[in-house]
């Protein structure tokens, strides 16, 4: 679970970089994938602090998603 948490977390950085406004939304979303990959890898493993970080970092991404919308 972790590895594929980390390849959705590093790909929707890269497309969160790109000039293209499509690009950056989908990057969104997938940020939102990986921090539901996450979660499940946090609950797995009890690491607590883990769920809190990608609650408040998928708030981020929601604004972000919000704010990429036209």
């Amino acid at each position: 679970m972790q590895w594929p948490a980390f390849v959705a977390s590093v790909a929707a950085a890269w497309l969160v970089a790109s000039n293209s406004k499509r690009r950056r939304n989908v990057g969104f979303w997938i940020f939102i994938l990986s921090n539901v990959l996450w979660v499940a890898w946090g609950l797995h493993t009890s690491a607590y602090a883990l769920l809190a970080l990608q609650f408040c970092l998928a708030a981020m991404n929601i604004r972000g998603l919000i704010k990429t919308e036209p």
